[in-house]
């Protein structure tokens, strides 16, 4: 027979089981409610592209939308202007949630299947981060008036992050403190599949490296001439030769962002931009110490004089499995996108313009991938990666493009620009709000999620980040 308390135990977990998926649905419903009013606003920071450090209007808009619903805004933070910190309540724990909002330079598009900009060589959010930063912003809202309607404690923050597109806002918001008493970070991506896995990515050092040589004649007087550009392609030679002798997991790119003026002056100034990546930060540094020393070469091959600047430097995201399995738990809950016969549509002509070889369909965006955790970095890189050093740190991916599409494409644009884009978006405002609410409502998710931070963190780790002491590059996008 069962006894007295073991009945009374089983009672008790069926009620709080019944209260936890009454609170569930009421988040749930609440952001259904809303689901025209946040696609409103990711539209109009979609019609808006705004490049890093430059989306003042953006910033402004997320930041009034916050502010609408009961939050305390502080703007300008971390001597960034369209960087702010949004916060309701007060006490532990604190759960973050960081929103995007910049666009990529020369992805310019209408929310259509075929390649049409809307203006030639202009700006697009072609890694979706309008939908990212509303996302976050109406999860971060969802979250506020759930605290308020069952009294729970704690602190909820927004975050306004800049420039993840190269200029690493997230790192200097952390290394200017405002994340210390944070108890669990989330963040969320677009992308083509919904994936909540515990994964990494790539560190990054990203340079510009800049040679002064001396403009003559090319042709009348080319002895009297020093070529800046000679440094600069003297330079990427030898950075493609250092190929052959780094770890096969090594991405590095570059592009020659100043080149001359004219082919009859001999260029006095050339810049090239460069990026080197690998899955370990430490790597990461070896390999940029051999760049700068090609660049020095070629500055005394050719006679011209060089120096550098460390526009962005992020880590590689640190997994954090414990919040990562809660984040998964609701993605599955919420379940993945379904399109509409007219989503279909336009899904089967965006994947008519996919390379040959790519294999996907339109259905593929209900699937949720399985739970893995993967501590080997690969793909991109991001500054939440500075941020999953500091505070555990659990993010996940949404198909708000159509299936098989690229990040940073024409292709990604559209979808964003389309419902395809706001439903996922949606998705994951929904899975961001219920974490975080599941981490409100166990104290113990915060300990063993740091438990978890310091032991892959590993003995004495300190915090250095590879931006050094320099300030936030403003001005990199102008």
């Amino acid at each position: 027979m069962i006894s007295k308390r073991k009945t009374y135990i089983l009672l008790f977990a069926m009620l709080w089981a019944n209260f936890s998926m009454a609170q569930e649905k009421t988040i749930l419903n609440s952001l259904d409610q809303k689901a025209e009013f946040y696609g409103a606003i990711s539209k109009q920071i979609w019609s808006n592209p705004e490049l890093g450090y430059l989306e003042t209007e953006s910033s402004e808009l997320l930041q009034k939308t916050l502010k609408d619903a009961g939050f305390s805004v502080k703007a300008g933070v971390a001597d960034i202007p369209t960087a702010f910190v949004a916060e309701f309540g007060s006490g532990a724990p604190v759960v973050g949630i960081m929103a995007e909002f910049d666009a990529l330079p020369g992805v310019s598009q209408k929310a259509a299947p075929f390649r049409e900009p809307v203006v030639e060589g202009g700006a697009g959010h072609a890694c979706g981060h309008h939908l990212f930063g509303t996302a976050s912003v109406a999860a971060g809202i969802a979250v506020k008036d759930w605290m308020q309607q069952n009294k729970i404690t704690g602190t909820i923050r927004v975050y306004g992050t800049p420039a993840e597109e190269g200029g690493g806002g997230k790192v200097y918001m952390a290394r200017a403190g405002l994340m210390e008493d944070v108890d669990a970070m989330l963040h969320w991506h677009p992308g083509s599949k919904n994936d909540a896995s515990a994964s990494s990515s790539l560190a990054n050092i990203s340079t510009k490296f800049r040679f002064y040589g001396e403009a003559s004649h090319a042709a009348a007087a080319p002895d009297r001439g020093k070529s800046a550009l000679d440094g600069v392609e003297a330079m990427n030679f030898m950075v493609n030769l250092l190929r052959e002798h780094v770890p096969q997991e090594t991405r590095m790119h570059y592009v020659i962002t100043r080149g001359g003026e004219a082919p009859n002056v001999v260029p006095a100034f050339a810049e090239s931009y460069h990026y080197v990546r690998h899955p370990n930060a430490r790597v990461v540094k070896e390999i940029f110490a051999k760049m700068v020393a090609a660049a020095e070469g070629a500055a005394q091959g050719t006679q011209t004089k060089m120096e550098y600047e460390v526009i962005n430097g992020v880590y590689n995201l640190l997994p954090n499995e414990t919040l990562s399995r809660i984040m998964h738990k609701n993605l599955q809950m919420v379940g993945g996108l379904k399109y509409s016969p007219e989503e279909t549509k336009f899904a089967q002509d965006i994947i008519k313009t996919f390379p040959s070889g790519v294999n996907t369909s339109p259905e593929d965006a209900q699937k949720i991938a399985p739970f893995e955790v993967n501590e080997k970095g690969s793909g991109g890189s991001t500054d939440v990666g500075d941020v999953s050093w500091l505070v555990p740190t659990a993010g996940l991916n949404v198909a708000t493009w159509v299936p098989g599409t690229s990040a940073h494409t024409w292709q990604a644009v559209a979808a964003g620009g389309t419902s395809i884009g706001q439903k996922g978006m949606m998705i994951a405002a929904k899975t961001l709000a219920l974490t975080a609410s599941d981490i409100f409502k166990n104290p113990k998710v915060t300990s063993e999620a740091q438990a978890e931070l310091k032991r892959r963190q590993g003995e004495g780790f300190k915090y250095d980040a590879l931006v050094g002491d320099r300030t936030a590059p403003l001005d990199y996008r102008k």
